[in-house]
């Protein structure tokens, strides 16, 4: 299937050059898409580290790569630990960081996981399913003002005010608890010109509410500022983002490692998908990746 094809496989490879004998993480490798055809470019003697805190997604990356057994090995963990997964590996440091920061495909399509806009659900949105917290416990307990604040800054939606407002009108006569009812009350929040856009009218508002679940912004910080304690000189990052918090975190981070001599940043500006590719693949449409090579 077309969504489970890893984005901008191309562009990584260039950028990562996995070779013979070399060690990269891939601290997001979900379904293993990227993490397969980096295996078979460290073959003879490489090693793959992959990390994901999603314990299904690992399930399939493991049969995924089954035939590269002892070349690679798999961490349930936060990629936000990425420092200390090395050191109780005890690695050392690597030679290439691969982040793809898109929501699983798997995660998505699974009506039950709650994060798609289009699978019926309930209100869950965990990547890490031991957590406690739950999109459902965010819409139905924050106040008017928190949800409002929240759909702004980690959705960027114009309409955040009229979402809240109606969110808290509607949990009032009944818990909103599945993805169809969100979905519902949010179409009913906009105008109605706006529901004929290309991206779906809930789709901010998801976002900004499985941000908040799985503080994924905060991860993403902290994952890329202990980067460079574990990449050996002249080794490569990879960073794709699928909106623009997420983008302007990796820009501004490889800036300020530019700033200070740790990297060169390898991308002038982020590289986007293909035209050959976002026909085959529409979830590229909004990937885009920013590489740097370390100096020091």
């Amino acid at each position: 299937m077309a969504s489970h094809e890893p984005v901008l496989l191309e562009e990584v490879l260039y950028f990562l050059d996995p070779l013979p004998g070399k060690v990269i993480i891939d601290a997001t490798i979900g379904a293993g898409g990227h993490a397969e055809e980096i295996l078979k470019r460290l073959q003879p003697g490489g090693k793959l580290i992959g990390i994901d805190r999603d314990s299904e997604s690992l399930r399939i990356a493991h049969e995924r790569l089954k035939f590269f057994e002892n070349s690679f090995m798999l961490v349930s963990k936060n990629f936000r630990f990425i420092k200390d997964i090395i050191i109780e590996l005890g690695i050392g440091e690597v030679d290439g960081i691969l982040f793809d920061m898109g929501i699983s495909s798997i995660q998505m399509e699974t009506g039950e996981r709650g994060f798609s806009i289009k699978n019926i659900g309930p209100l869950d949105m965990r990547m890490d399913r031991n957590q406690s917290l739950t999109a459902k416990e965010l819409v139905n307990k924050l106040s008017e003002s928190e949800l409002s604040g929240l759909i702004k800054s980690c959705g960027e939606e114009r309409f955040h005010k009229r979402i809240a407002r109606n969110i808290v009108f509607a949990r009032k006569r009944k818990e909103i608890a599945t993805t169809q009812e969100l979905t519902e009350v949010v179409c009913r929040s906009l105008p109605h010109g706006l529901k004929r856009q290309r991206i779906h009218p809930a789709t901010r508002t998801f976002q900004a509410l499985r941000i908040r679940v799985n503080d994924e912004l905060g991860g993403i910080e902290e994952a890329l500022r202990q980067s460079p304690d574990i990449l050996k000189k002249n080794g490569r990052m990879c960073v794709i983002s699928f909106h623009s918090l997420e983008d302007r975190i990796a820009k501004n981070s490889l800036k300020d490692f530019k700033a200070k001599g740790i990297f060169k940043v390898l991308t002038k500006k982020p590289v986007t998908a293909k035209e050959e590719e976002l026909s085959r693949n529409p979830r590229s449409r909004s990937a885009k990746l920013r590489a740097a090579e370390k100096l020091i």
